[in-house]
Order: structure tokens, then C-alpha cells, then sequence
């Protein structure tokens, strides 16, 4: 049996936010290491945005017929975690720590976010898929080309 959407996509949550609190750490010590972290949360999370935008939210609308639901929400939300993510970007480009406040808002957003789709979108697609789409939707976010989602920190 396939690993549940739920659960996968709970992980990769799990493991954005041990990125970013690393970033966190870092910056202030050794931005060097902090931009690691940074540059591995952002590729990590313009990666997850774009797995459910073309591939888990079109499923969520075609077995529901909500295309104005939910989704439509989250789509917003990635907008604003996206433009909150470039302005900590700059800061990194610009080797500057001083992030905390975007930070802030990034987290604020990222957490209300993640739990509607923890407690709501990922077991509601959990409970409506077959082993089969289970293993398309696995299919789609593999196929999706890495230069859609690694781009980050090009400076020297």
C-alpha cells in the first residue's frame, strides 16, 4: 500500500520547518551555513507550492467540483507566502540577518496554512483517492522539472 497523501505531505512540512529553524539559527553565526538552510527551504517549499497547485488541488477540484473552495484560498495563501519568501530572499542575497520581522510574517502565514491543509485538504484527498491515483499524483510531482522551483540566492 502507498504511503497516504496526508502523511507524505505532513513530512515535507515537518521538514521545511526544520529548514527554516536552521536557517534561523544560523544567520546570525555563520551566514554561510544559514544560507544553505535557506536556499534548501526555498527550493524545498517553491517545490511543494507547485505540487499542489498542479497536482493535489486540480484532484481536490475534480472530485469535488469546488474550484471556488478551499483551494481557491490556498492558492491566495501561497501568493503571500511566496512574496514573503522573496523579501527574506533579498535579505539573504544581501547577506543580511536582519529577516526577523518577515520571518515572523512568513511563519504566521505558513502555520494557519499548513493546518488547514493537515486537518481538512489532505485527509479529505485521502479519503477520495484509490491506491491508483495515489501512485499518478507520486507520478506528477516526480515529473515535475527541478528548474520550476530551484531558483534561489544566484550571488556570489
Amino acid at each position: 500500500m502507498l504511503e497516504k497523501i496526508s502523511a507524505y505531505y505532513e513530512k515535507d512540512h515537518d521538514r521545511l520547518d526544520d529548514l527554516f529553524k536552521n536557517f534561523q539559527k544560523w544567520k546570525r553565526e555563520d551566514f554561510p551555513r544559514a544560507r544553505e538552510f535557506f536556499v534548501s527551504f526555498k527550493f524545498g517549499l517553491q517545490r511543494h507550492i507547485i505540487w499542489e497547485e498542479e497536482v493535489l488541488f486540480p484532484l481536490f477540484e475534480d472530485k469535488t467540483g469546488a474550484i471556488d473552495g478551499p483551494t481557491e484560498v490556498m492558492r491566495l495563501e501561497h501568493r503571500q507566502i511566496g512574496e514573503t519568501l522573496e523579501e527574506i530572499h533579498k535579505k539573504v542575497q544581501q547577506r543580511d540577518p536582519n529577516s526577523d520581522s518577515e520571518e515572523r510574517l512568513l511563519l504566521n502565514v505558513l502555520s494557519l496554512h499548513n493546518i488547514k491543509e493537515e486537518s481538512i485538504l489532505y485527509p479529505a484527498i485521502d479519503r477520495m483517492v484509490t491506491d491508483r491515483e495515489i501512485a499518478e499524483v507520486y507520478e506528477a510531482m516526480k515529473n515535475i522539472p527541478e528548474e520550476r522551483y530551484q531558483n534561489c540566492c544566484r550571488t556570489a
